[in-house]
């Protein structure tokens, strides 16, 4: 039989042992673990620098234009009455409201000028009259002179003048510039005569 102290010496070299191998594979497993990564700090996420607006210049000053007058100072109205006394009165046949070629003459006369000039003053207008002579009742010779006004009114429209500057009255056998009871003064009073209308109030 084994001694007690022989016995104690075997378990403890056994312990010491076995002590040893463990720690070995302790050693070992360690070694094989390979090593945790270690956290990164996450780069700091930056925004984008804003970006500035270009403002925009500043929009020009409006101009103020000066309103064109529509009606004629005293210079240029002088001068409207110098054209309409130069185109003469335009005269008709017995019973006739169609324009003579003569009558066409007349009225061309410094129309062309006259429409330059009234085209830039729309307020103002020109009145055309029309006459017949003393034969024939009031009622006739006033649808008469009518119908005249209107014959010279679409003619200056044709060379350009606006319709809205014209408009026409009739005086019939009203207002003759001749007297007597012939061929020769009748012919006078059977017109058409253009004057500038009053300035409006």
């Amino acid at each position: 039989m084994f001694r007690k102290s022989s016995f104690q010496g075997i378990f403890i070299s056994g312990a010491l042992a076995a002590l040893l191998l463990s720690a070995g594979c302790a050693k070992k497993q360690i070694a094989a673990t390979p090593p945790q990564p270690q956290p990164t700090v996450a780069a700091a996420r930056t925004e984008p620098a804003p970006v500035a607006t270009p403002t925009p210049p500043p929009a020009p000053a409006a101009t103020v234009t000066p309103q064109k007058p529509k009606y004629p100072d005293q210079a240029t109205r002088d001068r409207i009455d110098t054209l309409l006394a130069r185109i003469s009165d335009a005269y008709f046949d017995y019973d006739k409201a169609s324009l003579r070629p003569d009558a066409m003459n007349t009225l061309q006369a410094d129309s062309t000028e006259l429409r330059d000039i009234l085209k830039d003053y729309p307020d103002y207008k020109l009145v055309i009259e029309g006459y017949a002579d003393e034969r024939g009742s009031e009622e006739y010779n006033l649808a008469l002179g009518d119908a005249r006004a209107k014959s010279a009114k679409d003619y200056l429209v044709q060379v350009g003048i606006p319709s809205d500057q014209l408009s026409v009255v009739s005086y019939g056998k009203e207002r003759p510039i001749c007297d007597e009871h012939n061929e020769g003064c009748w012919q006078k009073n059977r017109r058409i005569h253009i004057v500038a209308q009053s300035k409006p109030a």
